[in-house]
């Protein structure tokens, strides 16, 4: 039934609606580890506690899913402890004057942030976390229009990624991290391996210079033919064909379905690297077509291909 509960907790419909939105990036053994986690820590992404993040998807050397935590989430998990008590003052932020410019406009040096633990005989004791603007402000390249090479390069000086919060509230950011420090510095078995969103967001930005220029060109090329796609060879004429990233599956499948075990089986060699590309962008629906040509490959007998 459509609206049978799960292991999860959550209805098919409701699973479907989180993969869709909290863990959009995710392939399936990322989105299973995902759930999981909610699971285990207990916490609702559809209360914005809990999200995936998946950092460069489209380059499997480097592709890596880190579990968020929202600051809402953390302070859930926070109250569960019983020996825990909330910071009783403001955070302690340090400043300095001449670090002000383009990649800290504040000038801020560090936020210190005191909670209370509890320990066996009942006192409270305070446990401190730590965040130093360098360590968490997302810095990044900065870019501007070239006349000369006549589109955006890097101008070779930093500067703050503007896109977040972290420019419009640095204080507000940093000390948010300081507070997850400080989580994970008195409370290691329940926030040991957790991150909150504003301390991961440095790592959208850790990418070099030359990494962020290979994304670019491959973006102008792809804009330059109509976008995203896989150049694919479905005949024997060897004619190219660029389809879509969101036909690859209908088209291939349609393919195969009339094939012969001997087509199948030049479509798979002939497309192989196309096919592996397919299987990084969307594992699911590449594994569905790996099972077609398998089933036409078992009929197909070695050495009736030309």
């Amino acid at each position: 039934m459509s609206n049978a509960v799960t292991l999860s907790g959550y209805t098919p419909a409701q699973i479907r609606t989180i993969k869709q939105t909290v863990a959009k990036d995710t392939n399936e053994t990322e989105f299973d580890l995902f759930m999981e986690a909610c699971r285990s820590y207990g916490l609702d992404p559809f209360r914005k506690q809990i999200h995936a993040v998946v950092y460069s998807k489209d380059r499997p050397d480097r592709r890596k899913m880190s579990i968020i935590v929202s600051r809402d989430g953390l302070r859930v998990l926070a109250q569960r402890c019983r020996d825990y008590r909330p910071a009783s003052e403001p955070a302690q932020i340090v400043h300095d004057e001449a670090l002000a410019g383009p990649t800290n406009p504040k000038g801020i040096v560090s936020a210190t942030v005191r909670l209370w633990k509890q320990d066996n005989r009942g006192e409270w004791y305070p446990v401190i976390g730590e965040a130093y603007w360098d360590e968490f402000a997302p810095v990044m390249d900065e870019w501007a229009f070239d006349k000369e090479a006549g589109k955006r390069q890097p101008t070779g000086r930093k500067t703050l990624d503007q896109s977040g919060n972290w420019a419009k509230m640095p204080i507000v950011m940093l000390t948010k991290c300081a507070e997850s420090q400080a989580l994970r510095a008195g409370w290691p078995d329940q926030f040991g391996n957790i991150y909150s969103e504003e301390e991961m967001e440095r790592l959208k930005t850790d990418t070099t210079a030359s990494e962020a220029l290979h994304e670019l060109e491959q973006a102008e090329r792809e804009a330059r033919v109509g976008g995203a796609g896989i150049l694919m060879v479905f005949d024997d004429t060897m004619k190219l064909e660029k389809v879509p990233m969101g036909m690859v599956h209908d088209r291939c499948a349609d393919f195969l379905r009339t094939a012969t075990p001997e087509e199948a089986h030049v479509f798979r060699v002939r497309n192989e690297h196309a096919l592996r590309d397919f299987w990084v962008h969307d594992k699911g629906a590449a594994l569905e077509i790996k099972k077609l040509i398998e089933g036409k490959e078992a009929d197909f007998k070695p050495g009736q291909a030309a």
